[in-house]
């Protein structure tokens, strides 16, 4: 927690959970992602927070915008981003919101599918745009990340040669391969295979006088949680290094789409203790400490116990016991740490305030509006 935020939350006198963003930490990370790969444009995934002043922050200092939706591209130009700055990176779209994209200028997509091509031709034709663009996502098994994505997104390499040759026999420009190696991606080798894999198809494409021209390296830069994560610099040498052993001197223009590692560690939540109790009177049963935060205020990439935060509290430095962490709703699911318990102090209590740290990325955007009456969860930006 940085001093700023602990100021804010020191005068900060509203009831209810929220979580305060540090743009100093902000800006600091992106200068990091700047220097590891020098080369390499960001746009930054603005579904991990999209406030406008982080989307302000980051399009001042030069960075392009990777978006998934129709509201997400408005954001970006409402900050100040020029169309050009920004990828519709959802691999899903409804044709009306492709053709919306094109009438604001956007010119970049992702595809997994031929289907998905039509849809853009067909937009292309509507509005009378040219220059269009589209790189292909393939399928990564996300090995080693902590938040592995499924196979909803992407195609099979071998696929993603005949989807790209489809575009080019179309019209469209195509462009690259992307991949996403998994989100909270602590292994910096990671992008090797995917980038293996790229290769192979820029050769293919080749081969069919398909001059293929960038590689979107995807997200998976991860922020740090309970567990110390390489610094960006070590990801940057290990791409640097993957790149050059596959593609030789002939290095493809790269791009990377950060969301976690650039908000992530910018972000606290602050949260208050509504109860602690047992489900027993035996001595020995584990507390539950019930936050008035879960799941559904924001808190929902602890499905499957796969992030877990670090909270802190004033009691820290006494003794520690496990707990069963869980939020407030009326729902079996809002339960945050049970199979591995979470160390808190003992003498935490009912109206204790706990702070939950590396949350910037992930929640404002996963909160419920309404479930069970809790208002979303409330964002400051300082």
């Amino acid at each position: 927690m940085t001093e700023r935020i602990r100021e804010f939350l020191r005068n900060r006198r509203e009831d209810g959970p929220c979580l305060v963003v540090d743009l100093d930490v902000v800006r600091d990370n992106y200068a990091k992602f700047a220097r590891a790969l020098p080369d390499t444009r960001v746009f930054y995934a603005v579904k991990a927070n999209p406030a406008p002043e982080v989307l302000g922050l980051l399009a001042k200092l030069g960075s392009c915008f990777d978006t998934a939706s129709v509201v997400e591209m408005e954001l970006a130009l409402a900050a100040g981003a020029t169309p050009d700055r920004i990828s519709f990176g959802n691999t899903i779209k409804k044709e009306r919101d492709v053709v919306r994209a094109l009438e604001l200028g956007v010119r970049l997509f992702a595809v997994d599918c031929e289907a998905e091509v039509d849809k853009i031709v067909r937009a292309a034709e509507a509005t009378g745009s040219d220059d269009v663009r589209v790189f292909c996502r393939i399928l990564c098994d996300g090995a080693g990340a902590e938040w592995p994505l499924s196979r909803k997104f992407g195609c099979a390499p071998e696929m993603a040669v005949e989807v790209l040759e489809h575009a080019w026999r179309q019209g469209l420009d195509a462009y690259g391969v992307s991949f996403h190696v998994g989100s909270q991606q602590r292994d910096t080798e990671a992008w090797d295979q995917a980038l293996a894999s790229a290769a192979a198809i820029f050769h293919d494409c080749a081969e069919r006088g398909i001059r293929l021209s960038m590689v979107n390296l995807g997200g998976g830069f991860p922020t740090k949680y309970l567990k110390s994560v390489p610094a960006v610099e070590a990801y940057g040498q290990s791409i640097f290094q993957a790149l050059s052993r596959h593609f030789g001197n002939r290095i493809p223009e790269t791009i990377i789409e950060p969301g976690r590692g650039m908000v992530g560690n910018a972000g606290v939540i602050e949260a208050e203790v509504v109860l602690v109790s047992k489900k027993s009177r035996d001595a020995d049963e584990i507390r539950w400490v019930y936050l008035d935060i879960g799941k559904f205020g924001g808190l929902a990439e602890t499905m499957d116990e796969s992030i877990r935060y670090p909270i802190r509290t004033a009691h820290d430095g006494g003794e520690m016991a496990p707990c069963v962490l869980a939020g407030p709703t009326c729902d079996s699911a809002d339960v945050l740490y049970e199979k591995t318990p979470y160390d808190l102090p003992v003498s935490l209590s009912i109206g204790d305030k706990v702070f939950i740290e590396g949350a910037g990325a992930y929640t404002t955007t996963y909160a419920a509006v309404a479930f069970n009456g809790f208002p979303p969860l409330k964002s400051y930006v300082i």
